[in-house]
């Protein structure tokens, strides 16, 4: 057995074995210490010969599946060895290839005694290839990726094995690395497959391992804990994988999928089907279906900005209560959820999709019955996908096939109450057309009404599904009935009133009879055991009734073990047919409860265009307002132009960031089609949001604050277009106040002039000194956070309002706080000493030190009494006499000069 062990374990080095033994699986040598640390159960050990032992470590069967969990959460592969119903031969047992584990000379012999049961790898258990439902989230994704790469292109494809969705896409250009780890965030996979050389070179050209880090990174930093395996290179090779799929989908193409000249698409959806008929022998037969799909198709969301803007996890805990989707998530199924996370994960960028999902949103708000209804009829909706690829993959039992059926028998009642209504839009009329009735009407057939929870015990076939198991239960109750009345016939035949019938484990059924009437006993009594005052007798005919019970439980659990195998492979060959039913079903649960929170929440219909505009009456923060319900939000007015820069100014703690969410969340739930917390709004289309809020280390990848907020800042700066929409929020606080004025300062300037941003942006900043730019930037428009100061002091009213913040009232903030009054009471003075010196930046224009009194630092954006030498080498400038080159090479110049010389220096000579 140990040997049988070590040829399963050299099969499978990186994985702890899990060997089944009777009621228990054993993990044995170093599995068992990593079983026992992991899952804190006894070490122990086992003998395998005189004066040897093992060490080992064991769970029992019936509660593997939590062990599992455990040691897949902490980063380990699981193989499942199971022990099958019939003995390995002696002869079998001598050709098993003789890996030595242990210093045997002498192996056991082959030959006699016991017999070795055999026993096989039936699966190996990862993170991104769980398909027990006790260890996933039910209403959310657990994704299988994997990345193949080629000169600076990536093709990434992904699957859940146990909802049978299958996707893969190619991503190539300039920033096809962001935009691919972009997508890895959105996907959160649970593990993500490479190939091997990226992992194991110093490296490689292009990326090397340093790729491979930055994959890590930001899937960490992201608060995915996914885990990174790696391919042999092979396997992720474009022609290999396309013949697998080739094989797998029985095509002489894969036009059909969308993948045939995309080779790298291809090569990773090849290495994903390569790992999961590796793992999951079963589970391969789910992955029916492939789909292409573009990135550019959704607004792009990059992990910032699903952190900033909390969309699935707060920013602090990464915990669903306090996200957005915790405030929409009003579905009454789990793959309802999986579908609208997926649409919050994926907003829409066209404009005729969205408001196809708004009418239907709209038409579930105005008729409160019909929403009513179709919650109703959801609730306790099992899940259809999940149970129906556990059908495909041979794993589900008895309970889980009749769940599926109630499950199904709902969807005729949910077609019903849409089909014939001409009123609602097609997006829901179209719903649940499929017929699914004969799978639920089989099922309802071949499976009793409480089955036992897995196969193995009797009772699972309902009667008169099989003439065959009919007929062993018939005799079955009839030989238990001529048991029954045995002894009173036989009495009478016999003529001895004290003759009994009795049971036991070693005889079985007999006739007992006192010693004193032994002489009366018929010719046909066999004589089986005596004791001191009994004989023990059977019959030919009670052996035979005998053996019709005892042997019964053994055929009919063998054949309803056949008959249940035959329901689900029928059950199976309508999976597409299910499956299709069951996004549909999805699709209902979302669209009723994006309905039932916008008539909760008073939400309105945003009117979405193919234009640059965005205008919001009323907005109000989704999330804020769930949260503190017990102080009334205060709705704001924001509307931002095509290319325009709102200037927020204003106080902490005044709402500026509040104002910034809200605004960019309106805009994301527009998009996904639901009504949003506003009066009112008209959303010109958004291609990408990006955020640039909050600030934080982020020590794994060796950056600073400051080195953050500069990172996150130049990807905006470097991918925005003007159909972005940007929010900034205190840029420039993580340096020294001169540094952040002038790089807050220079950044509004370049998404302002440069012809390929024009973005609409919020800019939210304390940085009074910046309001300038109005005057100077024909798109930039001042708003603040209303204050009133009282004297006693101040009250922040969370109301927008046009024009600039005057002071930021950063002590009276202090105040608030709750800082001591002595060491208030100081900074007022010390604050006063220093802008009296000019030593901080310009409070306020009532506050504004006199020239006299600098300290000779120069004002920032006071103006100069001598021109700048750059503005008066351009007016100097012939520009009709000059050469293209002489104009390019004193352009390069005058930035020069432009960067390294103020007032008073010479201008330079063209």
């Amino acid at each position: 057995m140990m040997r049988q062990w070590s040829d399963i374990k050299a099969d499978h080095p990186d994985c702890i074995v899990l060997f089944r033994l009777g009621d228990f699986y054993e993990a044995f040598n170093e599995d068992a210490a990593a079983v026992a640390d992991v899952c804190d159960v006894v070490l122990t050990s086992r003998p395998v010969r005189k004066g040897q032992r093992v060490p080992m470590a064991g769970v029992p069967y019936h509660a593997v599946d939590g062990y599992i969990a455990q040691l897949v959460r902490a980063g380990r592969k699981v193989a499942i060895v199971e022990q099958s119903g019939s003995e390995t031969s002696p002869e079998k047992r001598a050709r098993m290839s003789r890996r030595p584990s242990y210093d045997d000379p002498a192996p056991a012999a082959t030959g006699g005694g016991r017999q070795i049961l055999e026993r096989e790898v039936v699966r190996v258990v990862t993170a991104g290839t769980l398909v027990e439902g006790d260890l996933l989230d039910e209403r959310a994704n657990n994704y299988l990726t994997a990345v193949a790469d080629a000169d600076g292109s990536f093709g990434l494809a992904y699957a859940d094995v146990t909802t049978g969705e299958f996707a893969t896409t190619v991503i190539a250009g300039t920033d096809a690395e962001r935009r691919l780890l972009d997508e890895l965030v959105r996907l959160r996979p649970a593990e993500l497959l490479v190939r091997s050389s990226l992992l194991e070179a110093d490296g490689l050209p292009g990326f090397g391992a340093s790729f491979a880090g930055r994959l890590a990174t930001a899937l960490d930093l992201a608060g995915c804990a996914a885990a990174m395996m790696p391919l042999p290179d092979w396997r992720l090779d474009a022609e290999t994988a396309r013949r697998a799929l080739l094989d797998h989908f029985g095509t002489a193409s894969l036009a059909a999928y969308g993948c045939d000249e995309e080779p790298l698409a291809a090569a990773a959806a090849g290495g994903v089907l390569a790992y999961v008929k590796e793992t999951q022998r079963g589970a391969v037969a789910q992955l029916a279906a492939l789909s292409t799909y573009s990135t550019e198709a959704y607004m792009a969301l990059d992990a910032a900005t699903r952190r900033n803007l909390e969309i699935t996890g707060t920013i602090r805990d990464g915990r669903r209560r306090g996200s957005l989707l915790w405030v929409l998530d009003r579905t009454r199924t789990a793959l309802g959820a999986r579908l609208l996370r997926s649409w919050l994960d994926r907003p829409l960028v066209d404009a005729a999709a969205i408001d196809a999902r708004l009418d239907a949103v709209e038409a579930l708000v105005g008729d409160s019955m019909l929403r009513a209804e179709l919650r109703e009829a959801l609730s306790g909706m099992p899940d259809l996908e999940r149970l129906t690829n556990r059908v495909v993959a041979g794993y589900a039992g008895p309970r889980e096939l009749q769940a599926l059926a109630t499950g199904l028998r709902t969807i005729p009642a949910l077609s019903d109450q849409l089909r014939d209504r001409s009123d609602l839009p097609d997006m829901l009329r179209s719903r649940c057309g499929q017929d699914v009735s004969p799978v639920s009407d089989l099922v309802d057939a071949s499976v009793a009404d409480e089955p036992p929870v897995a196969l193995g015990v009797a009772g699972v076939v309902r009667a008169g599904f099989d003439e065959e198991l009919d007929a062993i239960h018939a005799s079955v109750a009839e030989a238990r009935d001529w048991i029954a009345g045995l002894e009173a016939v036989e009495r009478e035949r016999t003529g001895i009133a004290k003759l009994k019938v009795g049971y036991n484990k070693v005889f079985g059924y007999y006739l007992a009879v006192p010693k004193s009437k032994t002489n009366d006993v018929p010719d046909d009594y066999v004589r089986k055991q005596t004791l001191v005052d009994s004989e023990r007798y059977i019959t030919p005919e009670l052996k035979e009734r005998e053996s019709e019970v005892l042997h019964a439980e053994e055929r009919i659990i063998a054949l309803e073990r056949r008959l249940f195998g035959q329901v689900v492979e029928r059950v199976a060959d309508a999976a597409p047919e299910i499956l299709a039913a069951a996004r549909d079903v999805a699709a209902i649960d979302c669209l009723a409860a994006l309905a039932e929170i916008a008539v909760a929440n008073r939400y309105a219909r945003p009117e979405v265009y193919d234009d640059r505009d965005l205008v919001i009456e009323g907005g109000r923060h989704p999330v804020v307002e769930r949260v503190r319900q017990d102080q009334p939000f205060v709705p704001n007015d924001v509307a931002i132009a095509d290319g325009e820069i709102v200037l927020l100014t204003g106080p902490n703690m005044a709402g500026k960031s509040t104002i910034g969410r809200q605004v960019a969340l309106t805009v994301l739930m527009a998009q996904i089609g639901s009504y949003v917390p506003a009066d009112a709004a008209r959303v010109g289309l958004v291609d990408r949001i990006f955020t640039r809020i909050g600030a934080q280390d982020e020590i794994a990848a060796g950056q600073s604050t400051f080195m953050v907020e500069m990172v996150e800042t130049a990807g905006i700066l470097n991918h925005a277009s003007p159909r972005s929409l940007i929010v900034l929020d205190e840029l420039g606080r993580g340096t020294s106040t001169y540094d952040g004025i002038a790089i807050a300062w220079a950044v509004i300037e370049h998404i302002h002039n440069h012809p390929r941003l024009g973005a609409r942006t919020l800019f939210a900043t304390h940085y009074h000194e910046l309001t300038a730019l109005e005057d100077l930037l024909p798109r930039v428009r001042n708003m603040s956070m209303a204050v009133t100061d009282t004297g006693d002091g101040v009250v922040f009213l969370h109301r927008i309002e046009r024009g600039a913040a005057d002071r930021s009232y950063g002590v009276h903030v202090a105040e608030l706080a709750g800082l001591p009054r002595d060491v208030v009471g100081r900074a007022w003075e010390i604050l006063g000493r220093l802008e009296a010196e000019g030593n901080v930046p310009l409070q306020g224009t009532e506050r504004r030190p006199p020239p006299s009194e600098s300290t000779g630092q120069l004002a920032l954006f006071a103006p100069f009494d001598v021109e700048h030498p750059v503005v008066e080498a351009l007016k100097a400038l012939d520009v009709d006499s000059m050469t293209p080159l002489e104009a390019l090479t004193l352009l390069y110049e005058l930035r020069r000069q432009s960067r390294v010389r103020g007032p008073g220096s010479e201008p330079p000579t063209a």
